[in-house]
């Protein structure tokens, strides 16, 4: 985590959540959020007012605002969202209401949250609770570093563990074309194809990459292209930590074992929803505020009724079924993306290769016709090298008569222009397929978490009676 702070508000809350709910920082409100109180600024200021005068001695601090600050493009507004939910449930432990936003706007990702300084639960300030002896930065420095590291980001106090990187399916277009993305790209197929860490191990190594798993050694697992040398004609190696923290084998277990839930419906993700829990001891002692827990559950109910109705779903196991064929759609349209990636790095590789024989080779046609070579290859020594580097590829890619069978460069250009728009297509596709999963994900959840509420407040009606 490069940057957290927290600080009062002392006056003008309602200009404070809605500065953080803006829609041009937040993709139109995509990467908005709010935990026991509304969306909207106005009403969430008053919903905060009302829980505060339940409480004594509040001195003049109205609310908190957190600030937490993601190194450079190491995570997605997703992930970004994610993580900034679980700090708050962390570091406030459900006793404040909140409003949580993620800001895209900037060359940073980072995420806001103004929450109550009050509580709830037991109506005493955040200042008194939390923040004797100003130790509330610290706190939530401390937990903000833990989350970072349990995820594999950076913290400001290790710098030398390196950014954490994301696999494709977050970040498709954050690979390079080196001889690494494409074990990144076998071992993300892989990871897809496999049953178990076992049968990953079995399948990569059809994939003409050797392999080396040694579980009671330092460094477990390192991989291998086949055939793929150094100039001292010696195996060159990836350890697979080295590749990404996603490529580490507690983290390849894990994304199979993630995959797998996936194919058969069943997500991996938590949601924070804005469902009330109104059997919780404060709501049963104030009806004031269970009345209004009741009445913002109803109203969070009415959306994911609405929600069934508009995608024609009439029961919640046509909603899991919708959403079984739909994580399978992403599976498939995540493989595509793969391997038109693959394709890409594979046409820019060649091209990549034409242009540097291109700019070299007359350099090295005018040493091989002067006499004074040794002067000329002095002078021009980086060119000559590099030509002939160049075509010791093109002689292993195209074989000796490579004049013959070396494609046409422009046509090479228009054929990876080609591609990348597919990409580009496929991109916005699966964009779409991910924000409709997150919206069955959240009404499955909310659904889940409404009918226990329901439940436990009908449980608690039947002992008093």
């Amino acid at each position: 985590m490069a940057h957290t702070d927290i600080h009062p508000i002392r006056t003008t809350l309602s200009a404070a959540i809605e500065y953080i709910m803006k829609p041009e920082k937040t993709a139109n409100g995509l990467y908005v959020n709010s935990y026991g109180c509304s969306m909207d600024s106005k009403k969430a200021a008053k919903e905060f007012l009302n829980v505060r005068r339940q409480g004594t001695g509040l001195g003049n601090v109205l609310a908190q605002h957190m600030h937490i600050s993601f190194a450079g493009d190491e995570v997605t507004p997703e992930e970004a969202m994610k993580l900034g939910e679980e700090l708050a449930e962390r570091y406030l432990k459900g006793q404040y209401q909140y409003v949580i936003a993620t800001h895209i706007d900037t060359n940073n990702v980072h995420c806001h949250i103004v929450f109550n300084n009050v509580s709830f639960e037991h109506f005493r300030t955040f200042e008194t609770k939390e923040n004797r002896g100003k130790k509330s930065w610290k706190n939530l420095r401390k937990n903000g570093d833990e989350i970072c590291k349990e995820n594999g980001l950076s913290v400001i106090e290790n710098p030398e563990m390196g950014k954490g990187k994301c696999y494709y399916e977050w970040q498709q277009d954050k690979f390079g074309k080196s001889w690494k993305s494409k074990l990144r790209y076998a071992i993300d197929e892989t990871i897809m194809q496999s049953s178990d860490f076992e049968d990953f191990l079995k399948k990569i190594c059809e994939k003409n990459i050797e392999c080396v798993y040694t579980p009671k050694n330092h460094i477990k697992i390192k991989f291998h292209i086949k055939g793929h040398l150094n100039k001292y004609g010696r195996k060159i190696y990836s350890r697979g930590k080295t590749l990404g923290w996603y490529y580490d084998e507690p983290q390849i277990r894990r994304r199979i074992e993630q995959y797998n839930l996936l194919k058969n419906g069943v997500s991996g993700r938590t949601y924070k929803t804005r469902i009330i829990d109104t059997s919780q001891e404060v709501f049963q002692t104030s009806k004031g505020l269970l009345h209004w827990a009741d009445l913002e559950n109803m109203k969070e109910a009415s959306k994911f009724i609405n929600f069934l109705t508009t995608h024609n779903l009439r029961s919640e196991q046509e909603l899991d079924s919708t959403a079984t064929a739909t994580y399978n759609k992403r599976m498939i349209l995540v493989a595509k993306l793969n391997q038109l990636q693959q394709q890409i790095d594979d046409k820019s590789d060649i091209i990549s290769l034409l242009r540097g024989y291109k700019k070299y080779k007359p350099i090295y046609d005018e040493y091989v016709q002067r006499k004074n070579k040794r002067r000329y290859k002095k002078d021009n020594a980086f060119a000559i090298e590099k030509y002939e580097n160049i075509v010791e590829k093109m002689v292993e890619m195209f074989g000796k008569e490579k004049e013959k069978k070396i494609p046409n460069l422009s046509n090479l250009e228009r054929e990876r222009t080609a591609l990348i728009e597919q990409r580009k297509q496929m991109n916005e596709e699966y964009k779409s397929i991910v924000e409709e999963l997150r919206e069955i994900e959240y009404a499955q959840t909310s659904i889940n978490e409404y009918m226990k509420t329901i439940n436990a407040n009908k449980s608690k009606e039947n002992e008093i009676e």
